[in-house]
């Protein structure tokens, strides 16, 4: 497997959709290629803080920021966290 196709199947990958024969390949490359190793662990860390920054409660808003700002935030992590779910 080159990197270019590890790329290409990380999502599956993660997502335990890779038959054994597919997954051993892939395990293959990721135990051998530094690199991509390092892809797959940067990949995880930016998903899991995507997925925190939908979950922790917001801090006070200062007294500057416009209300329709604010709202505009809340209303698009609404969306973004009922689609996690």
């Amino acid at each position: 497997m080159k990197c270019r196709e590890f790329v290409e199947f990380l999502m599956s990958y993660l997502d335990e959709e890779l038959d054994d024969t597919a997954r051993s390949v892939f395990e293959a490359h990721l135990n051998g290629c530094r690199d991509c190793h390092r892809y797959m662990e940067d990949y995880v860390q930016a998903v899991e803080l995507g997925r925190s920054v939908c979950r922790e409660p917001a801090g006070p808003v200062p007294d500057d920021v416009p209300e329709g700002f604010v709202q505009a935030i809340l209303q698009a992590r609404r969306a973004v966290g009922s689609r996690g779910k």
